[in-house]
């Protein structure tokens, strides 16, 4: 957690922009939450053609769907940062417009998420959540960092 599902049209996104969204996502996420870059998860969904409508017609081929389940607890300056900062830099690694990238932030009780074999902690929790980790999980989590 967090997780950060991109869908796009099939063959929208070079190697190259899928691997500037995960870094952006990433350091975004940890800069602005300050949780662990280990913990941000980045999944690309490519769709057909006329498989994502908008207003009952047919999404722009260019658009960009990000959805963000995040632990609640964040504020809404921070959440707006986010978004802000999501937006522009997608945009800008894509060559997007900004009115083609949706970027939707949802927030999930930690308590209702469970990762790497244990219930999620608060966020700012995270040190003493990953010290009670099996500490193969530790070792393969230091490599994340």
């Amino acid at each position: 957690m967090p997780t950060y599902a991109c869908s796009t049209t099939a063959g929208r996104l070079s190697e190259q922009q899928r691997s500037t969204i995960v870094e952006s996502i990433t350091a975004i996420h940890a800069e602005e939450t300050g949780a662990p870059r280990y913990l941000v998860q980045v999944i690309f969904y490519e769709v057909g053609p006329h498989a994502h409508s908008i207003g009952g017609q047919p999404a722009p081929e260019g658009q960009i769907w990000i959805r963000g389940d995040i632990r609640s607890g964040r504020t809404e300056a921070a959440k707006r940062k986010m978004l802000e900062r999501i937006l522009r830099e997608v945009s800008d690694a894509t060559g997007a417009p900004a009115e083609e990238v949706w970027v939707y932030l949802c927030d999930i009780p930690a308590f209702n998420i469970a990762e790497y074999g244990r219930v999620l902690p608060a966020p700012g929790d995270e040190a003493a959540w990953s010290a009670d980790l099996p500490e193969s999980v530790r070792a393969r989590l230091q490599s994340l960092a």
